[in-house]
């Protein structure tokens, strides 16, 4: 919204940057001052930290928090605005750029995940924190070098402000019928809207009622309120709430493939506790698995460009081989076929739980633990296909002047989906354990039936694609002039 309305994305960039490399300073500084760090633990003592200790190193993580969430929506927004609509080859490579952002995204996570994470735990949190900290330094300095280049976008004002005012102007004239001729409805005859920054919006015919408030009545003109925007609005504005709205349902089918997502972190890593990890004298850490979900996203860019759209242009006709809405249909599959195969290891490891007399015994089963590979593969191809499609999608649909606000609905809707996924996790849990019962998700997972759980959010996923196909054919994309 800050963005939007005020500041403009650059400064936004710039503000939450600054923000995020002072609260990874800070929590250096916690890792490397002897005052801010609690006292060694001696034997099986550990002191705890001090108030004082506690509040440095939770006003670092809050800073952190704050700064990522300021940053996030605005990066692929401001970036994607670096390419102009008009230009036929800018516009092909406006979708490339989403690829290579989201290809750039899972570099930073594979680093993170692999080398920060071997810093901290063989040099120490120091390092492990001085070193992103550096880094964040220099993305700031990174991102102000490129300053003489970027193309800006002047803010509009505050979207939720313009919200407001097409609801209070179409509430007031609730009793006055909309004309059946759009060109009696109010619109600048400017070349540009008067929103700043924008295009004007042709006129749709769905949501009639909202065209109520760009009518103009007989005491809109005697009291000279023409150009009070609480009581009339024009077109373009209206069609901002339009698209909204239009993409609400749209928004609300993808909340539950972040829910899948989310078993990444949580029930896969549960299954392959379970499973044999040992691999000769070495062994697999169950989470160490997640880095396959980065590294085949890492391979799906190259492979999709290079590949996938060439050969799919020809039968679609689509400049980027498939629309926004297809990649994210295409995402939601995979994500069927990433739950199936799940169950469908632990259908096979719990038969060789009761086969071997595990099933009252909380050990690991000797099934290798390589059989989660495919659920992984298969999850990072899902997530390249929704995640990049969702952020083409809100950014293209969406209005000029409420890019980065719309930019943010796909991270919305990945931390609604982690919400969800804990809801559905409970629920699950209460209703199956029921008269004593160990429950799907027992404690010990081998007299349980993690395999329905899989099965069960297979079904869901298949629903949830088929109401979001549904939703898709009946989307209507936006128009401007």
């Amino acid at each position: 919204m800050l963005a939007d309305a005020s500041l403009g994305r650059y400064w936004t960039i710039a503000a939450f940057s600054t923000i995020n490399f002072i609260g990874m300073c800070t929590l250096t500084l916690v890792a490397s001052v002897p005052s801010l760090t609690p006292t060694e633990c001696v034997a099986s003592s550990c002191p705890s930290a001090t108030a004082a200790q506690s509040a440095v190193f939770f006003f670092g993580l809050y800073l952190v928090a704050l700064g990522v969430g300021g940053i996030n929506p605005c990066i692929s927004s401001f970036g994607a605005n670096q390419f102009d609509d008009t230009d036929p080859m800018e516009r092909v490579q406006k979708g490339f750029f989403f690829n290579w952002f989201y290809f750039s995204v899972n570099i930073g996570a594979l680093i993170s995940s692999s080398l920060i994470v071997w810093i901290q735990d063989n040099v120490g949190w120091s390092l492990g924190f001085g070193v992103p900290a550096l880094l964040a330094g220099v993305t700031i300095a990174s991102f102000f070098s490129g300053s003489p280049l970027y193309r800006f976008q002047k803010p509009g004002g505050s979207p939720i402000t313009r919200i407001c005012q097409v609801l209070v102007a179409s509430f007031r004239k609730w009793n006055l019928m909309v004309p059946t001729d759009s060109s009696l409805l109010y619109e600048t005859q400017d070349e540009y809207s008067v929103i700043e920054g924008s295009r004007k919006l042709e006129h749709s015919e769905e949501l009639k009622w909202l065209d109520k408030a760009a009518m103009m009545s007989e005491n809109d003109m005697t009291t000279r309120d023409l150009f009070n925007p609480w009581k009339i609005c024009t077109i373009t504005q209206v069609e901002e709430l339009k698209i909204l709205i239009r993409m609400f349902p749209i928004a609300a089918t993808t909340i539950f493939y972040s829910t899948v997502y989310a078993q990444m972190s949580t029930v896969f890593l549960e299954q392959g506790m379970m499973m044999d990890t040992s691999i000769g004298s070495f062994r697999i850490p169950p989470a160490s698995l997640s880095m396959l979900d980065v590294i085949n996203a890492i391979f799906w860019v190259p492979v999709y460009d290079r590949i996938i759209v060439p050969f799919a242009r020809k039968y679609t006709g689509k400049e980027r081989g498939f629309s926004e809405l297809q990649r994210i249909a295409i995402g939601l599959f995979i994500s069927v076929l990433c739950m199936s195969a799940a169950a469908v290891v632990e259908m096979k490891r719990l038969q060789l739980a009761r086969e071997l007399g595990l099933v009252d015994q909380d050990v690991a089963v000797p099934l290798s633990i390589l059989w989660q590979i495919p659920q992984y593969m298969l999850l990072g191809a899902a997530d390249f296909f929704a995640y990049v499609g969702r952020l083409e999608f809100f950014y293209n649909e969406s209005p000029d002047a409420m890019r980065t606000l719309c930019s943010a609905v796909p991270l919305l809707t990945t931390g609604l989906g982690n919400y969800l996924s804990s809801l559905i996790l409970t629920i699950v849990t209460c209703l199956t354990t029921k008269g004593g019962k160990a429950g799907w998700i027992a404690k010990n997972l081998n007299e349980g039936h993690l395999d329905y759980y899989f099965w069960f959010f297979s079904g869901l996923s298949f629903v949830n694609m088929l109401m979001f196909i549904l939703f898709a054919r009946k989307y209507r994309q936006k128009n401007s002039s």
